[in-house]
């Protein structure tokens, strides 16, 4: 390309997005390279404003479609509205020695389009995780290195929570919460009465429930309690990079976007000892061309950037870029979401839930906090939701059969817990490339070896056990208990693989999120995670993001 840049962004979703606002604000000439094709924010939104019966299926998708996706035909996000915004297997093939839903999107903008909305901080507890309990390696950082970063992000992002004055989940910047319903509250009441560790808490969404200006200021509007985040919103009223950091990026002339491009792998230069740039196959045309930039952020989603990093080999990095120690995309981990329970109330029949809400209640880690107290490493957070079930009607047809579907009767209140659990990263949860099988675009297919443990087991039968009694002291009644079976990557929070750590013998990112041994390569998605916690992730990203991000900067003006 004929334009030079000063960075080089990988990805356009979550991270991308906030590298590339950052970098182009502070005056860096970057280009932000993207698999999928390009989505701008409301024009490329086929589906926002359809009506239930303008879908030719009504949302359910063909069978013979959904055979073209069978890593994420089983997830809740896949259906007739959402399609095109996610990829087929065949556009990029993989390889699954244990099973594994590679979940990705398929367009600017990335995941950050389809994301269920849940930011919380970590906080020292989790930080300091892994060298309290044993596992993985020490976090070169602790809660007060993001605590600013994190500050910084939800003010410009907009999240809708409650100060709470938890140490386990610290406070943020908020805007008023969104309520939870009057079972949800019985529920609060209940846990206050019979536990002293235990929260009940609004959950904390990227929603905007009541705009600030800078949220004005980015042409987002108030969350219109639509629920239908996950087809792109008109309004803004959720955080994406389509409406939110890309147009910002885009403001300050500096940022380019080559959609349809495939990164196959980073340049590294030995004289220079440093990557100078990026080699990219055209989606369309197949053509292989070279982008050079000073800097470079890799953010491509946590999986997408160990297999770039593993495919950018050189004669001083054989196994793959930053590689020394072997440990390029080994320790993945993720989180653990198999475990449900349900309960129904008799209770509140005076009382029902009208309208929608984009966020649930929200329960926070209470096991092994502040010592060893089960036979499972960590703990796991939980979402709660309520609602009252509706009695089907039968027999009816015409005015009676409308008045009844416009307002059904009411049953008993049904109330449904969802674990959140930290999984442990482990050598054998590993990606690698296979030695001989390629995608259509010529590059090495991923290899997923990536699974369960015994610590895991017995975190979902202590979550259910844990929650049994929670149900039974609040008065429930039919309490189930649900084990979901759902495979590693269907929850979307696929972590590791190029984690940072203190020490190069030990880990592939130091304290900035810089590859130790390639320090002009950021790497700030889901891949540089050491632990995983039991919070959602996205948030931690973007503060990491943003810091790593601002760090390169002033890197950058010193060398000039």
């Amino acid at each position: 390309m004929d334009e030079l840049f000063d960075a080089i962004v990988i990805g356009s979703g979550m991270t991308g997005g906030w590298a590339a606002k950052e970098l182009t604000e502070k005056g860096l000439k970057t280009v932000m390279i993207e698999y999928g094709r390009d989505v701008e924010h409301i024009k490329d939104y086929p589906t926002t404003n359809m009506y239930p019966w303008e879908f030719p299926h009504q949302g359910t998708v063909p069978y013979k479609i959904a055979k073209e996706y069978p890593s994420v035909n089983k997830h809740y996000i896949f259906n007739e509205s959402t399609l095109h915004f996610l990829k087929k297997d065949s556009e990029q093939e993989y390889i699954q020695d244990k099973p594994f839903d590679w979940i990705r999107g398929q367009q600017v903008g990335g995941r950050s389009l389809l994301w269920a909305r849940h930011t919380q901080r970590w906080s020292n507890f989790d930080f300091e995780g892994p060298l309290r309990d044993g596992f993985a390696v020490d976090w070169p950082i602790r809660y007060s290195d993001p605590a600013p970063w994190y500050s910084y992000v939800e003010k410009f992002v907009g999240i809708s929570g409650n100060k709470d004055g938890l140490d386990i989940l610290p406070d943020g910047e908020f805007l008023p919460p969104f309520e939870l319903t009057c079972l949800e509250k019985h529920f609060q009441e209940s846990i206050k009465k019979n536990y002293t560790n235990r929260h009940l808490i609004a959950s904390r969404v990227a929603n905007l429930s009541t705009p600030n200006p800078i949220h004005i200021e980015q042409g987002r509007g108030q969350c219109q309690r639509r629920n239908l985040c996950e087809r792109g919103c008109p309004f803004g009223g959720y955080f994406s990079s389509n409406s939110s950091t890309i147009p910002w990026a885009k403001k300050t002339g500096n940022l380019t976007i080559m959609a349809n491009s495939v990164v196959q792998s980073i340049i590294y230069d030995e004289g220079q000892q440093k990557a100078t740039g990026v080699q990219v196959i055209d989606v369309l045309t197949k053509e292989i061309k070279t982008i050079t930039a000073k800097i470079i952020f890799l953010n491509a989603s946590a999986m997408n950037s160990n297999l770039i990093l593993l495919n950018s080999k050189s004669k001083r990095f054989p196994n793959g870029l930053g590689n020394d120690n072997g440990l390029l995309g080994k320790y993945i981990a993720f989180h653990n979401y198999r475990g449900k329970v349900t309960a129904a109330y008799d209770g509140l029949q005076d009382f029902d839930s009208e309208g929608r809400r984009p966020a649930a209640s929200f329960m926070p880690r209470f096991t092994n906090i502040f010592k060893q107290e089960k036979t499972f490493l960590r703990g796991y957070h939980n979402i709660i939701n309520s609602s009252r079930e509706k009695i089907p009607f039968e027999g009816s047809f015409g005015d009676e059969l409308k008045d009844k579907i416009i307002n059904p009767k009411a049953g008993k209140w049904i109330i449904g817990a969802q674990m959140m659990g930290e999984t442990i990263p482990k050598e054998t949860s590993n990606v690698s490339l296979d030695r001989t099988k390629v995608d259509k675009y010529g590059m090495p297919q991923l290899r997923f070896s990536v699974d369960y443990d015994e610590n895991d087991e017995l975190m979902i039968q202590d979550f259910f056990t844990e929650f049994t009694e929670m149900f039974t002291k609040a008065g429930y009644t039919d309490i189930k208990t649900i084990d979901t079976k759902r495979v590693p990557g269907n929850e979307n929070h696929e972590m590791g693989g190029v984690r940072m750590g203190k020490d190069p013998a030990t880990s592939l990112l130091n304290e900035w999120n810089q590859l130790h041994l390639c320090k002009n390569v950021y790497v700030t998605d889901g891949a540089c995670m050491t632990s995983t916690a039991s919070q959602n992730p996205s948030l931690t990203y973007m503060a990491l993001t943003a810091r790593a991000a601002n760090h390169a900067i002033d890197a950058f003006k010193k060398s000039k």
